[in-house]
């Protein structure tokens, strides 16, 4: 069952929707506010700004959720498509007027080529591990055009740490989640928020030039990687 689709089905039809909790294996579970799905321009923080202004050519926005930030890309005149892996999302995203939505997972996708691939709200998380990280940054090379670039933001968990050890097998920021809505839990799947040393280390390896083009006060960074010309 698509547990966050439901979720996000209410929000749009019939809001405030019921709590949508996020499970995880570090802490207690934690209160997801579905409508920050629903944001528009003036709600967005600075991060995700900046990043919706370094975008060119056309855009798929991976993990685009209801549309919000294609949506204003489409709004800008930019040719762009929101792909999500929640057919609800997609069925809300056309809906609220996204001329292109598509259902599909990136790390699966064999579609067109675009300018700019940009994730959102620690999208690129959906990579799950390092070692998943660094397949991806080998293989999605070929959806990009000559001079095209990846956009996603990320951040640093250590602050998870400051009071326990680290975790003696795997990368500290490899996570597991499950969303809970109306008392039914969806599967548990992999996430990984990456801090900027391993990134940069990772995507060199890879033969990316990495950028990080912003940082806030969260640990929250900005990454923009581009292949040499």
């Amino acid at each position: 069952m698509d547990v966050f689709g439901e979720a996000l089905k209410d929000q749009f039809s019939k809001p405030p929707s019921e709590t949508l909790w996020v499970h995880n294996n570090y802490d207690e579970p934690e209160e997801m506010p579905v409508d920050v799905y629903f944001r528009d321009e003036r709600e967005m923080p600075d991060l995700e700004l900046k990043a919706l202004s370094l975008c060119r050519g056309k855009v798929l926005d991976v993990g685009a959720g209801v549309g919000s930030h294609a949506l204003i890309l489409q709004s800008r005149g930019f040719d762009v498509v929101g792909m999500d892996i929640s057919a609800s999302a997609v069925t809300i995203m056309k809906q609220r007027g996204l001329k292109k939505a598509i259902e599909g997972n990136i790390i699966k996708y064999g579609g067109d080529t675009y300018d700019t691939l940009l994730f959102m709200m620690n999208g690129i998380g959906l990579t799950g591990t390092i070692a998943g990280l660094t397949s991806f940054l080998k293989s999605v090379k070929s959806l990009l055009k000559p001079d095209g670039q990846l956009i996603f933001d990320s951040s640093d968990l250590s602050y998870l740490y400051q009071e326990v050890a680290f975790p003696v097998k795997g990368y500290y920021g490899e996570v597991s989640f499950r969303y809970e809505y109306k008392s039914v839990k969806g599967a548990w799947f992999k996430w990984i928020y990456v801090d900027q040393q391993t990134l940069k280390s990772l995507a060199k390896k890879q033969g990316w030039i990495v950028e990080i083009v912003f940082e806030d006060d969260q640990d929250q960074y900005l990454a923009k990687l581009s292949l040499p010309k």
